[in-house]
């Protein structure tokens, strides 16, 4: 609908509280939001605020069906309202009662379509320029890659802006006319009903996800005998749960590796033969190399370096930030490289493996947590003097938050991790809070956040 309207996407994380969403509609300049009925709260007061003017809202309920004999999240259960209280706001059948329709298509391949915002490489969140063109490429290669187009349903339980959850959920099994059984959030004992129910082939997913499935002492392999492809990227899938998922469906679970600046997944395992633990190869067109950082040379098979991208999926650069889109490409050969900031290697068969970051990311759960953004938000509390966040290893998530304060007054773990739970996402809140006198420091003053985290992982950190 939006893209029809030659309008840009700008999908939002539903869990965004104050702070993001505030940066959102500064940076984009978005004039219409589309929210779903119990987020409506978090997005009015920004209403007027930059070119924000009009809220349009969807209730759940009202397209779930009157025969629904699967309850609904608490929250997403109430039907819409006939008055939302507010001029600004309107409500989706009040929206298809006026039976507007937009003038003739003048957007082309070149222009832009969707904005996900992404942590780069510093950070603030920053917004990728993505085309008609590069989302379509990435589009039509997964369908290509993960054959789509033989009639069977997809359940779509990855949150939908998310790229992986945006194009392997909900593009492709559009684009190839097939069912779409949506969750708005996983339950695994609805998970395993409707993939019985509905017959569900292909479910794009996450590590987490299939850990919690297989964790479910119910869950029988009648439960799962239609899915034919599991696949995901993420954290890496840990062997155990690949034994105990190929023993009860017969099924591999097939790695990727994609990021928001190539629209979803730039490598991909091939289906009939994945490696364990493994980014997989290069998709179609995917040029992409390991560079040793230090030097700029070009790694040979099993060296560590930099994994770099040259592919037609690549996005522009970033919105309103040309210095980070700068810092964000290199050339190789004349060709225009992205730095993932990732570290790995790849084997003598082309297989790529992750080895480390060359940034602080932290991966939880396949949301990606920037750590400075995190600490820019805790430092608001009048509490905190000082604040230095890492991760440490963790069997389900893949990696959890953890943050080292310094007081300025006393807090108690508990109060503050209350406070940024209203101030961010969900998935950033610190599982832990740790008090210290000071922060490390070398002689020059730097910080030694990596001291701290490998503090984190020897005190926190089950791997599983």
């Amino acid at each position: 609908m939006t893209l029809r309207a030659d309008a840009v996407v700008v999908p939002v994380n539903p869990m965004n509280r104050k702070h993001e969403l505030k940066h959102l509609i500064e940076d984009t300049g978005a004039t219409v939001a589309l929210v779903g009925q119990e987020l409506l709260d978090h997005i009015l007061p920004f209403v007027g605020q930059g070119k924000l003017k009009h809220v349009l809202v969807a209730a759940y309920a009202d397209k779930a069906g009157q025969d629904l004999d699967i309850p609904l999240p608490t929250g997403l259960d109430a039907p819409g309202c006939s008055d939302y209280g507010a001029e600004c706001v309107i409500g989706w059948p009040e929206a298809e009662a006026m039976g507007l329709f937009p003038g003739a298509l003048t957007t082309g391949a070149d222009d832009l379509a969707v904005i996900p915002y992404s942590s780069g490489t510093t950070g603030q969140q920053k917004g990728c320029m993505h085309t008609h063109r590069t989302v379509m490429t990435m589009l039509i290669g997964g369908v290509m890659w993960n054959p789509n187009g033989r009639g069977e349903p997809s359940l779509a339980v990855l949150p939908l802006f998310n790229v992986i959850g945006m194009q392997g959920s909900m593009n492709c099994p559009i684009y190839c006319g097939e069912i779409v059984v949506l969750m708005s959030r996983l339950n695994r004992r609805t998970a395993a009903e409707l993939i019985k129910r509905h017959g569900i082939a292909r479910w794009r997913c996450i590590t987490t996800m299939i850990i919690d499935l297989l964790n479910d002492p119910d869950i029988e392999a009648s439960d799962l005998a239609s899915l034919e492809v599991v696949s995901g990227d993420g954290a890496a899938m840990p062997a155990p749960i690949a034994k105990r998922m190929k023993e009860l469906t017969g099924l591999d679970y097939i790695e990727g590796y994609g990021m928001s600046e190539t629209m979803a997944a730039m490598h991909i395992n091939p289906t009939d033969r994945p490696h364990r633990q493994c980014l997989g190869i290069p998709v179609f067109d995917v040029d992409a190399r390991v560079i040793n950082p230090e030097t700029g040379c070009e790694a040979r098979p099993n060296e560590a370096g930099e994994i770099t991208i040259s592919a037609p999926q690549v996005f522009l650069g970033y919105w309103n930030n040309p210095q980070a889109t700068a810092a964000a490409f290199m050339e190789i050969d004349g060709k225009r490289f992205l730095r993932t900031g990732d570290i790995g290697r790849y084997d003598e068969e082309g297989y790529f493996y992750i080895i480390n970051r060359l940034k602080r990311m932290i991966n939880a759960s396949a949301f990606k947590i920037w750590p400075t953004e995190v600490e820019a938000i805790i430092h608001d509390h009048p509490t905190v003097a000082e604040i230095c966040v890492v991760s440490y290893p963790d069997p389900r998530r893949g990696e959890s938050v953890l943050a080292y304060v310094v007081q300025r007054a006393e807090v108690s773990e508990e109060e503050l991790i209350s406070w940024c739970r209203e101030e961010m996402a969900a998935y950033k809140v610190s599982r832990k809070i740790v008090f210290l006198d000071a922060l490390p420091r070398n002689a020059s003053g730097k910080l030694q956040w990596r001291q701290l985290a490998e503090q984190a992982t020897q005190e926190f950190g089950e791997v599983g």
